[in-house]
């Protein structure tokens, strides 16, 4: 056998297996995919739609490596929706959101339950005073886990005056306001910056009332900063909800799944590994309660939207 043809062949295939290998090469969105798993380090502090409660909400979210194909590569641990798939990014929705009701698991932290903690009237957690200019009940920062948290409540009656406390007979509305900021050298070396704010009313609290009202906004940022066999990286995760006008019924044995109002989430990551160009991947879920048995979904995952519908405590039901 000749050397020409030898070489031929040796051309040959490696055109064959670069060909395959650009076939087989992960999207942005299989790429960071597991960004949409788990909560930046530290929102869980903050009052939100976000489910949560995967190990990375403490334990911080690390990039895939692009030469692995563990639980964090491609091929890996998906927020197992894909384009609009058959579940909601970190960690799903917030109890009270999903038909939980008003007494169970919302909110994260100092505040479970949406209607139980400071929801119920009881203390704020750390030093707090009332501010008389602003009308509302501060409190002194709170250190968690190496982060920052600062508190504070205002509460109103039902005809909106402002209340300097919690009454269990008068207070209808309590406004929620908790910032969370620090940085975190995590158990992985990775540095992670955080910055995240939840501003939220829940209004309909006054005894007699049949329904609750929520609306609100919260927002996050974590900053990383790391290395991996890949390269040295910097990981920006972004996050995001607005609730407008979500009505809960009061009703007895728990359970109750909105009967009005929109929910907004959005998030995106965006990672950058040194000499290469950034990877971008984004996320947004808008649910819509139209007082049906269950809620509409649009789920857009770097530019694919789907339809889906949503049941009591139920996955995505996506078309």
């Amino acid at each position: 056998m000749s050397r020409t043809f030898l070489g031929l062949i040796a051309v040959s295939l490696a055109a064959t297996f670069v060909s395959c290998a650009d076939s087989i090469a992960p999207n942005s969105s299989t790429i960071l995919a597991s960004a949409f798993a788990s909560l930046p380090l530290g929102f869980q502090f903050v009052p939100s739609t976000f489910a949560g409660g995967s190990a990375a909400d403490s334990d911080g979210w690390a990039p895939p490596d692009n030469h692995s194909f563990g639980r964090m590569g491609p091929g890996g641990h998906d927020d197992g929706g894909g384009p609009g798939g058959g579940s909601m990014m970190c960690g799903g929705l917030g109890g009270a959101f999903h038909g939980d009701g008003l007494g169970l698991g919302f909110g994260h932290g100092f505040d479970r339950g949406l209607f139980g903690g400071i929801f119920a009237g009881t203390s704020l957690p750390g030093t707090c005073a009332l501010d008389a200019p602003s009308g509302r009940v501060i409190c002194d920062p709170v250190t968690h886990d190496g982060l920052s948290i600062a508190r504070s409540a205002a509460y109103t009656d039902g005809s909106g005056t402002v209340q300097t406390a919690f009454d269990s007979l008068t207070t209808n509305s309590i406004n929620i306001r908790v910032s969370v900021s620090g940085t975190k050298v995590r158990r992985d070396n990775n540095t992670s910056v955080v910055q995240h704010t939840s501003d939220r009313t829940v209004a309909g609290l006054a005894p007699g009332s049949t329904q609750r009202t929520v609306n609100g906004t919260s927002s996050g940022t974590e900053n990383i900063t790391g290395s991996n066999t890949t390269g040295s990286f910097t990981a920006v995760r972004t996050i995001g909800d607005t609730m407008a006008g979500v009505v809960i019924p009061v009703q007895s044995g728990g359970m109750a799944f909105p009967t009005a109002g929109t929910v907004i989430r959005s998030a995106q990551v965006v990672l950058t590994y040194a000499g290469q160009s950034p990877t971008t991947s984004t996320r947004r879920e808008v649910i819509t309660y139209n007082g049906s048995t269950t809620a509409t979904i649009t789920i857009t995952r770097d530019g694919v939207t789907r339809t889906c519908t949503l049941a009591p405590r139920g996955r995505p039901m996506c078309q």
